[in-house]
């Protein structure tokens, strides 16, 4: 995963015996029931109804993934190179499309959608208040149905009670794979183009990813544009779909806003858009936009408040970046994640 020049001696500071023991430990914390996804997805999802799943599925491979210092990975467990399911930490990679569209001048974050996005969700008076700030750190409170799952039937919606509801966008709080749903149709129809080629040509490509990812939406999730069958992707795997990615993948997309959006010689997203990533969200401190931030030791109690992290399953999927450290711990399919996060920080000596 190295980048091109180094950033100095990646052991220094770390004591490696305990940063290898804490793989050696988490390669042993697999999830139970992922090898069959239909049957553990179902088992997950709490919707009182519209629980179908309408996107494609992929059974799970057991605990894997990698910690890497200063660019270099120091130690791994299982099967790094094993696609997985992403779940909800896909949300965290539509951000970072985002702030290509951001970077292109395509969006400011401030600016209502319907500005530049003719959809008909963004009629009405709530719809066309929705800016993309409020898509991205999930304080918009859209109400509607996409693709057949209407918002009102995400049960995570109300797992924390924070969302003001039938109130204005901004002002209330909820994680609704609905509403992220939206956020990629409106990207897609910005971009005119599907949100997979946009990612691997724009990000994949420059930071050396592999061809073994891939980005998924529902079976009828399709928009016609400029005459051509466009998919639009989904931001998680709620009802299936999402990003599909390995855990050396993911590890390098932490590289890359570890280095302020920069690899090589290529600034590939603006350090001024992974800083609007890592901004809390004013109703919602411990999240900014789309990425989960550990200031306050509320995501992971643990674990450093110097952590961002895109999350997915509750953590069973996880991208942690910590700049303090120069660390990136990618970890798929792995229980008791905290554990995981706190013997390897520990075992890291934070910068001077």
């Amino acid at each position: 995963m190295d980048e091109a020049g180094g950033f100095g001696d990646p052991w220094e500071g770390v004591d490696a015996g305990g940063v290898a023991e804490a793989a050696r430990r988490q390669g042993e914390r697999s999830v139970p029931g992922v090898g069959d996804m239909a049957a553990y997805l179902d088992a997950q999802v709490a919707d009182a109804s519209h629980r179908e799943v309408i996107g494609p599925l992929l059974d799970g491979g057991g605990a894997s993934g990698v910690v890497a210092r200063r660019g270099a990975v120091i130690a791994s467990w299982g099967d790094p190179a094993r696609v997985e399911m992403a779940y909800s930490a896909t949300k965290s990679v539509l951000a970072l499309v985002a702030g290509i569209a951001h970077d292109d001048g395509l969006l400011e974050l401030d600016e209502p959608v319907r500005a530049r996005v003719g959809l008909p969700q963004f009629d009405g008076a709530q719809g066309r208040a929705v800016t993309w700030r409020h898509l991205l750190d999930q304080t918009s409170q859209w109400e509607g149905e996409l693709w057949g799952k209407p918002t009102s039937v995400d049960a995570q919606s109300t797992r924390e009670g924070t969302e003001s509801a039938g109130g204005p966008p901004g002002e209330g709080w909820a994680y609704n794979d609905v509403r992220v749903n939206l956020t990629a149709l409106a990207l897609t129809v910005l971009f005119r183009r599907a949100l997979p080629d946009v990612l691997r040509e724009r990000v994949m490509a420059p930071i050396g990813a592999s061809s073994s990812w891939s980005w998924h939406g529902y079976a009828d999730a399709y928009l016609d544009l400029d005459g051509s069958r466009v998919p639009v992707v989904s931001g998680g795997a709620h009802w299936g779909g999402g990003l599909w990615i390995n855990a050396l993948d993911l590890a390098r997309l932490g590289q890359l806003c570890l280095r302020g959006g920069r690899w090589e010689h290529t600034q590939v997203v603006s350090a001024r858009w992974i800083e609007q990533m890592w901004t809390p969200c004013r109703v919602k401190p411990n999240y900014g936009l789309s990425w989960w931030l550990n200031d306050h030791r509320t995501v992971w109690p643990t674990a450093p408040a110097t952590g961002r992290c895109a999350r997915g399953n509750g953590g069973g999927h996880l991208l942690w970046v910590d700049p303090a450290r120069d660390l990136v711990i990618s970890s798929r399919w792995g229980a008791g994640v905290e554990s995981l996060l706190r013997d390897v920080s520990r075992a890291v000596s934070a910068s001077a």
